[in-house]
């Protein structure tokens, strides 16, 4: 299993937002560079961003500081936030990001979902955004009646490289992830599941590693990082062994 720790960019800058709201963001950091090359220096195998100015637009609304975090580090990033078209995912993997994350579009788009899946193999995953169990979209604030595990199932033989499940209300919290809903989803398809959402220590990277014989591949560490609640360093040991 693999800690990708995250960077959410709004207005240019590291910010954590607590449970999807964008009036409850904090600023970690005006240097989102500087932190992506902090955890490319503490081991971190990928890194994970989201243009939270994008997923409300429906466009890249970061695209400059994306691409200078991609220019600096060598390990390779996956991205997600506002990319809704053929475009935009052909122009971010052209530019070097290795894995884009389609959210809204996956459940409003599934043809185009489809061809970018056909068009870069291997290189699409679909982030999967829930409040209790149902989906969320819009930069998560629209809600659907949509469960989680149907809108996954739907690309299960599409030949994606993974699903960022995140539980909404558990994000930026820090008060543990939901173990039982990422596993149901886990055992729901044959699809990787990447976690996200809640991660406050190392106590719940024991608890995700335990899913990885129901198919979970990862987590994503995001506000744990910026209070000091997480040592990356310690996750990721703790997660190779």
């Amino acid at each position: 299993m693999i800690v990708i720790p995250a960077i959410d960019l709004k207005d240019g800058r590291c910010v954590r937002l607590a449970q999807g709201d964008f009036r409850r963001a904090t600023v970690y950091s005006e240097d989102p560079v500087e932190i992506a090359g902090q955890w490319q220096a503490q081991g971190a195998q990928r890194i994970h961003i989201v243009d939270l100015d994008g997923s409300l637009a429906g466009s890249p609304r970061n695209r400059a500081v994306i691409l200078k975090i991609v220019k600096a580090v060598t390990i390779p990033v996956e991205l997600g936030g506002g990319i809704r078209d053929m475009e935009t995912v052909e122009f971010y993997i052209e530019q070097g990001v290795r894995w884009v994350i389609l959210g809204t579009a996956a459940l409003k788009h599934e043809a185009f979902v489809r061809e970018a899946c056909r068009q870069f193999s291997g290189c699409i995953i679909v982030g999967i955004d829930a409040r209790n169990g149902l989906v969320a979209v819009q930069g998560w604030t629209e809600k659907t009646s949509e469960p989680a595990a149907d809108i996954a199932r739907r690309y299960e033989d599409d030949g994606l490289a993974a699903i960022v499940y995140t539980d909404i209300q558990r994000d930026g919290m820090e008060t543990g992830v939901n173990i039982e809903a990422t596993r149901m989803l886990a055992e729901a398809v044959s699809i990787p599941v990447i976690a996200s959402g809640g991660v406050a220590g190392i106590g719940d990277i024991e608890q995700v590693l335990a899913l990885e014989p129901a198919g979970v591949m990862g987590v994503i560490v995001g506000k744990a990082l910026y209070t000091g609640g997480l040592n990356l360093q310690a996750a990721i040991d703790r997660a190779k062994r």
